[in-house]
């Protein structure tokens, strides 16, 4: 018996010897941003190349896919990729999803996932994708992937040699690179491989040896590129390829082989110190859904009730986080629901508007539109105020979800929240403008714009407040804006202090709170006639880049920020009153309960109860 295990073993080895000796190439492409002014032309004249070369036995693109995540740009893409005659697999980047129409919906719909694994002459490929999804955050590989690797790891025979696919480099500038890198090192990982940072680059994550690619786009050359990956038994080679041209030398090798990762060595991880040094603030409860969660919860006086990015609306017991009900829809959510009455609605990125029974998750009614509702409804005399991107902004019955009247002449998604001021609905998109709609009947009373010819600069993120027919917003253009809400003529603007799209109002209306992107809130006297500064304090919070709007409640100020900390200010004394980290993802607005508690959900899909 001993011999007959010992003639297997001799076998097994012989076997995986002979499969790992296949050699084999492959085409690497990345960041084809499709949407650009060459980006098209750029990614077709790749394809031709690829097809040209009888040796590529299958092309990994590593994510920006499209610049701005559209649908047209979407099909655009897919029509030229499937152009190849060698299959292709592919993964999202933070520009196929931070801006994306659909919450990340039209890229699983055009190339039918997101995430892929695949084997080939005894290697396993395993791609992963990443975000920020539909707000503007660090990198992060979705909770759902990290559940889904789980799931293709545990399948995986110890000694499998592993490729590893990505869109960002598995470094902090992932929020989450520790999840990833601290599961594949349990495993034979060859290599690793991304893009987005536009160059070619040799990298190495905590001992995993890595390389990023070049953009596929020409930038300041007159033809683009990309790289061909040879794989031998001892050498994985990386040669960039100038289509049509000539392959350039090798830039890149990397040694294969059997791979133990050091367990001995201390890396760079996140620290939860800061929870130690204020003991008044207790973690309830917390609750871990199983995708992100990139919204505000609701809450009923039993049950706390949130949307994830699978499209899984669940209601936790208020008390205890026990799951009371879910209720699935066909796409994700980035909808922070409402409540109505008995009822709780919310938009999917399957295109409904949802009306459910808060208690027990039924539905009541479901409204259809044309494409992903992204925004988040707001409810006032029984009727919903919601944008989608459709190009249409809806007024909806509440009790039956019957329409009263849509705006259809947006030129890109609405993602945020709506303001009711002085009889009209005020809010922003994704085509450079704010609107202001009259209530009774949709019209338009203005729209106003920064000014700004990038769209990445709209004022789409942000939920403006307002005091006496004055709105004040902040963009990616890090002005704070005063508009005239009559007429929505510009009052001022300022950027003395770096805001971008997080703020807030005092409760007594005297003060506009923001962000900045380094370490400090900022007050601004409320006022027609000039921006003026009542005070900044710098609260030791870093770089910061989050639309984590600020709260005011009971003489405090709370917000979020992109590493998962919760922060509570006295805005009087401009004193930290404490400080709550969740987890190392962006922490959305916070539903402030009461003077002592609160809900907070982040990224991560970490959903806690916070009291202090």
């Amino acid at each position: 018996m001993k011999k007959l295990f010992f003639l297997s073993s001799i076998f097994y080895l012989f076997v995986l010897n002979v499969t790992l000796a296949q050699e084999f190439k492959f085409a690497f492409v990345s960041d084809t941003h499709i949407g650009t002014e060459t980006a098209a032309e750029d990614l077709e004249r790749t394809v031709v190349d690829i097809n040209n070369q009888n040796d590529i036995e299958f092309v990994v693109l590593t994510g920006d896919i499209t610049e701005m995540g559209t649908d047209i740009e979407l099909a655009e893409a897919k029509k030229l990729l499937d152009k190849l005659d060698a299959p292709y697999y592919i993964v999202p980047g933070n520009h196929d999803t931070g801006w994306s129409e659909s919450g990340g919906v039209s890229f699983i719909k055009e190339f039918g996932y997101d995430k892929f694994v695949f084997e080939h002459k005894g290697y396993k490929f395993i791609g992963c994708a990443s975000g920020p999804y539909v707000r503007m955050s660090d990198g992060h590989i979705p909770r759902d992937a990290v559940v889904w690797l789980d799931e293709v790891l545990n399948q995986t025979p110890k000694d499998q040699p592993i490729v590893f696919v990505n869109h960002y480099p598995l470094d902090n500038s992932l929020d989450n690179w520790y999840e990833v890198i601290d599961r594949l090192k349990e495993y034979n990982t060859q290599f690793a491989i991304c893009g987005h940072g536009h160059r070619n680059k040799a990298m190495d994550f905590e001992g995993i040896p890595a390389t990023m690619s070049r953009s596929n786009l020409r930038a300041k050359d007159t033809i683009g590129g990309y790289n061909i990956v040879e794989v031998t038994p001892k050498i994985a080679s990386f040669k960039e390829r100038i289509p049509g041209k000539e392959t350039l030398p090798v830039w890149r090798s990397i040694d294969l082989g059997n791979r133990t990762f050091s367990k001995n060595i201390d890396f760079e991880r996140p620290t939860y110190a800061v929870n130690d040094s204020f003991p008044e603030v207790k973690k309830i409860w917390s609750y871990h859904s199983n995708a992100n969660v990139i919204s505000t919860p609701a809450n009923t006086k039993d049950l706390v009730i949130f949307g994830n990015s699978t499209g899984l609306i669940e209601a936790l017991s208020i008390k205890t986080s026990e799951k009371v009900w879910n209720y699935k829809t066909e796409g994700g959510i980035f909808s922070s629901p409402s409540i109505y009455k008995n009822t709780v609605i919310l938009g999917s990125g399957d295109g409904y508007i949802y009306c459910l029974n808060s208690t027990d998750g039924s539905l009541v009614w479901k409204t259809k539109t044309e494409k992903s509702v992204l925004g988040s409804p707001l409810i006032n005399n029984g009727i919903i105020y919601i944008g989608g991107s459709d190009g249409k902004f809806r007024a909806l019955d509440a009790n039956t979800g019957k329409e009263i009247w849509n705006f259809s002449e947006l030129n890109g998604p609405v993602v945020s929240t709506p303001l009711i001021h002085n009889g009209k609905v005020i809010f922003g998109a994704w085509d450079k403008n704010l609107y202001a709609l009259y209530l009774e009947d949709g019209s338009l009373a203005w729209k106003w714009s920064n000014g700004s010819a990038n769209r990445m600069f709209s004022p789409a993120m942000v939920i403006p407040v307002a005091f006496d027919d004055v709105i004040y917003i902040v963009a990616p253009d890090r002005y704070i804006s005063a508009i005239n809400a009559t007429s929505g003529e510009t009052l001022w603007r300022s950027n003395e202090a770096t805001v971008r799209e997080s703020i807030g109002i005092s409760e007594d209306n005297s003060l506009i709170y923001g962000k900045t992107m380094n370490d400090e809130i900022v007050a601004f006297k409320t006022g027609k006639n000039k921006a003026e500064l009542a005070w900044r304090k710098d609260f030791g919070f870093g770089y910061e880049h989050v639309p984590s709007m600020l709260i005011e409640k009971g003489k405090s100020l709370y917000f979020g920020t992109k590493n998962g900390v919760v922060y509570s200010i006295d805005p009087t004394t401009q004193t930290h009153n404490w400080s709550y980290k969740i987890d190392n993802s962006m922490v959305n607005t916070v539903n402030v309960l009461d003077e002592h508690q609160l809900v907070a959900a982040t990224m991560d899909g970490k959903i806690v109860m916070l009291s202090w």
